[in-house]
Parts: C-alpha cells; sequence; structure tokens
C-alpha cells in the first residue's frame, strides 16, 4: 500500500467587523481595561453579526474561499470536511453540512462535525492526516469557527472578557513527491476527571432550556479559572515536549510555535518551560481574545499571509479546551 505525506495546502480565516474593546465590556460590568490585561492580555475582540451569515457555518465559507484561492482549488475539489464548533449553527443539520450549501459543493463529499471545545480543530488534524496518508481522500478542509458570543455571559465579569468569534481553515492535501512537507506527529488527550472545570450544561439533552434554569442562568459557560489554567499550562508543554520526542527532533528544530490563544499569561507560561524564543511564539490573543477552536488556524493563516511561516518551517501546534481535551500536532509547512 502506497502512504503519502501530507501537506497544507492553503489556509483561510475571517473575523467579524465589530470589534468589542475592554473598555465597552467595563460599561457594563465592573472592570477595566487594566485589570483585564494584567490577567489576560486581551485588549479586544471580535463579535459577529448573524444578520450578516456571520453565523460558524457563515464565516467558514468565507475563510474556506481564501483557502481555495491559496490552495488553486475549487469548492468541488474538497472532498471531506471535518468542522470543528463548540456551539455549531443548529444541532442537526450539522454546520459542515450547512457549510457544504454555501460554498455550492456539488460532490457529496462527507461533512462531519467535531466538538471537543477548544482542541477541536487540533482534534481534526491527525484524523485529516491518516486519511490523507492513506489516500482516502485527496483534499480535506478542517475547520475551526466559533460565535462564542452565544454562550457568554455578559454579565459575568470572569468569562464574558475572555471570548471572542472568528474562524480559521486549512486545506490538506498530498505533498509531491519532491517535497519534504509531512506531518511529523500528534498526540491527543483528554482527562474528564476536570470536566466540570470548564462547562455548558443546559441545552442538551441532560438539561433542556427551561424558565428555571433562565431565571438561575444555567444557559451561560461556566469555568473555574485557576483549575483551568494549571491544568492547560502542565497539558499543553508536556503534549508538546511528546510530539518532538515522537518526531526525534528537539525544541531547537521548531521554528515556530502556535498555542490555543486563551490567555497570554498560560501562553508565557508554556513557552517559559522551554525557554523558548517568545519571538518565535505566535501570539494574537490581544487582538481576537479567545476565539476557542478557531485561534490556532487563525493564527496559522496570519502568519502564512505576513510571510512569517514558510514552506520549509517546523510547526508546533498545542491547545486545550472543556472537557478537559488537549492535542499537540508537529509538522513541517
Amino acid at each position: 500500500m502506497k502512504f503519502f505525506n501530507t501537506k497544507i495546502l492553503g489556509t483561510g480565516s475571517y473575523l467579524p467587523d465589530k470589534i468589542l474593546t475592554n473598555n465597552d465590556i467595563a460599561k457594563r460590568v465592573d472592570t477595566n481595561h487594566q485589570w483585564i490585561v494584567e490577567r489576560t492580555g486581551i485588549h479586544e475582540r471580535r463579535i459577529a453579526d448573524p444578520s450578516k451569515d456571520e453565523t460558524p457555518s457563515g464565516m467558514a465559507a468565507q475563510a474556506t474561499l481564501k483557502a481555495l484561492e491559496a490552495a488553486n482549488l475549487t469548492p468541488n475539489d474538497i472532498d471531506l470536511i471535518l468542522f470543528s464548533a463548540t456551539i455549531p449553527d443548529m444541532f442537526f443539520p450539522n454546520s459542515g453540512c450547512m457549510l457544504q450549501h454555501k460554498l455550492g459543493i456539488t460532490n457529496q463529499c462527507p461533512a462531519l462535525d467535531i466538538n471537543a471545545a477548544c482542541t477541536g480543530w487540533v482534534y481534526a488534524l491527525p484524523m485529516a492526516d491518516a486519511m490523507i496518508k492513506t489516500g482516502l481522500y485527496k483534499h480535506i478542509l478542517v475547520v475551526g469557527s466559533e460565535m462564542t458570543s452565544s454562550f457568554n455571559n455578559w454579565d459575568d465579569r470572569n468569562t464574558c472578557i475572555l471570548f471572542g468569534d472568528g474562524c480559521g481553515v486549512a486545506i490538506l492535501g498530498r505533498a509531491s513527491e519532491n517535497e519534504d512537507s509531512q506531518f511529523y506527529s500528534s498526540v491527543l488527550a483528554a482527562d474528564a476527571s476536570k470536566k466540570d472545570h470548564l462547562i455548558l450544561e443546559a441545552g442538551g439533552a441532560c438539561k433542556r432550556i427551561t424558565h428555571d434554569v433562565l431565571e438561575k442562568n444555567e444557559q451561560w459557560v461556566r469555568m473555574t479559572g485557576q483549575e483551568v489554567f494549571k491544568s492547560a499550562v502542565k497539558t499543553m508543554a508536556s503534549l508538546s515536549e511528546k510530539v518532538i520526542k515522537d518526531a526525534g527532533k528537539t525544541m531547537a528544530d521548531v521554528d515556530w510555535f502556535i498555542p490555543h490563544q486563551a490567555n497570554l499569561r498560560i501562553i508565557e507560561a508554556v513557552g517559559q518551560r522551554f525557554n523558548f524564543p517568545p519571538n518565535k511564539v505566535v501570539v494574537n490573543v490581544d487582538r481576537y481574545a479567545n476565539t476557542s477552536s478557531a485561534t490556532v488556524p487563525i493564527a496559522l493563516d496570519e502568519f502564512v499571509r505576513e510571510g512569517k511561516i514558510k514552506r520549509g518551517d517546523n510547526v508546533l501546534f498545542a491547545a486545550f479546551g472543556a472537557g478537559l481535551t488537549a492535542g499537540a500536532v508537529f509538522f513541517k509547512y
């Protein structure tokens, strides 16, 4: 059986036009710009407008068109959609199917939603890599598109400051025989013993939205910040070390590190564990806040389009999210 190396053929991203600053939030809850920056590194975030189709699938359609152009492909060249969304457009049909329709894809390619919260896009990459390697599919669209404002409690100053909306995508395909692009290694994990530290309990099959739920404000995300912080630093660091070791390389071989953009203090703490040069750690949390599973692909697309990440560079991804899920991927762009 012939195996193929996997290459990222093209990337794209989309950010809503509306900017919500820390000062804007301070008009609603007891906080201020300096307090938010000191604790999170966040200055502003983007907020989607559903009337402009800035939904998970709508933002994904715009980002995908950019990725298709970069990859020199058409929508019907996509033969699988893997769509990460913590909160999808609707429970069903899935957001991947909604995206297929909006792109005008007529080849009836399979479309699958993935929910691993903020780790969802990183979770999807090894799946796509395995299917490219084995020849099952040629062009796989991997989407991370999040409208976190739909579950954000704007009256809770501990959580409302953290999140933003946006989308990032990548199209994975086969590298040609004369190219050295490849996915070296990956690792995925989950620790359900910490599942209650980051949770959106109501709205699913177990706890429907009722008047009682609304009166108790249980329809919003809840988080135990310190526990999530400690787990995030420890887990992203350990999984990053593992994928680099599994690839037979060292931290010195990493050209760029793109961690999940949840909190600047978490990003800095993980980088300090490796003594990794700060100028090689990709950071945009200050402008977009935590866009959940979209943070890593948005950052990747920005740095590729700015010419900072170039072909042949070794890139490390690491992410964590509710569950608590986590993952790391190491590849040559």
